[in-house]
């Protein structure tokens, strides 16, 4: 199997060299030349264009984009279903909001090209092995790709979901689940610090992950942060987020469905632009430790 990928951030590197483990052959574009450069250390080829990626596969192609969600994305496949030819196959593995994919996919299969939407979840740790892959398209197509992800995603760790928009549509509630998880442990932590008991943070976090009721990867993470950082006071309590989780709160809120906790979440993030708190900080680290996301550090005086 012989996969284009297009798109070297931390995500699409670590798919790379996740497919190369499994001996995948992938030749890779990205704008950046030090990322081409790169990714020749995981035995894999780079070009300098979209057409001459297009150009190295024999079809019918395999194009997987990783690009962020939006103008990018929509740029990119814009792109691809000129350059395709039929039977050709378009991954979208980023963030895309689902009915940008439903449009995707019609737009390429105008032109006879199959597209797939898969929500990737597990962060960059995920990308590099063991993944975990929601799958939306074809589903008599599906099979050419499924040795894929059948190589790269964790035991059980992939799904075939139905059309193309249903991938990316659970990975925007899979995200959703996400803001309401990380806000409940940013808050626990947020109590401690505020307790009349000096806690150590990365042995609570340690602790609860062995056997106890709220043991997870984020817990794990929590850990990991307040280990290199006992406090988190070298980071803002400034909680970005990527739109996912007010997809899911404008869906739900379409379909007259409750999500106190995850709208709360939501809500929590907007706040955490106007002022520090612990919740903030816990959340910014999490969001760093599994996706590589951005923190901000606290300004020197």
């Amino acid at each position: 199997m012989h996969i284009g990928m297009v798109g070297l951030g931390k995500m699409g590197m670590n798919l790379v060299a996740n497919m190369r483990d499994h001996d995948i052959e992938v030749t890779a574009f990205d704008l950046n030349d030090k990322a081409r450069e790169e990714v020749g250390q995981y035995g894999a080829k780079a070009v300098a264009s979209l057409d001459a990626l297009v150009m190295s596969l024999a079809s019918p192609r395999i194009i997987w984009s990783m690009v962020p969600a939006g103008k990018p994305t929509e740029a990119t496949i814009s792109q691809l279903a000129k350059l395709l030819r039929p039977d050709d196959i378009v991954i979208d593995g980023g963030n895309s909001y689902y009915q940008d994919s439903i449009a995707h996919g019609k737009l390429l299969a105008a032109e006879g090209i199959h597209f797939f939407d898969v929500g990737t979840s597990g962060g960059m740790a995920g990308a590099r092995a063991d993944g975990n892959f929601m799958i939306g398209g074809d589903k008599a197509i599906f099979n050419k790709i499924e040795p894929l992800f059948k190589a790269i995603a964790a035991k059980g760790g992939y799904l075939y979901t139905g059309p193309a928009g249903s991938g990316h549509y659970l990975k925007m509630i899979h995200n959703g689940i996400e803001y309401g998880m990380m806000q409940a442990i940013g808050e626990g932590f947020d109590v401690l610090a505020h307790s009349p008991y000096d806690y150590d943070n990365a042995a609570v976090a340690n602790m609860w992950n062995n056997g106890s009721v709220i043991r997870s990867w984020l817990m794990d993470l929590a850990a990991n942060a307040f280990t290199e950082d006992a406090n988190l006071e070298k980071i803002q309590g400034i909680m970005h987020s990527s739109g996912e989780g007010a997809w899911t709160v404008e869906e739900a809120l379409r379909l007259h469905v409750a999500t106190p906790v995850i709208a709360s979440s939501l809500m929590m993030r907007y706040r955490s632009e106007e002022a520090d708190t612990m919740t903030g900080k816990v959340v910014a680290a999490l969001r760093n430790q599994f996706g590589g996301h951005a923190v901000d550090p606290i300004k020197s005086k």
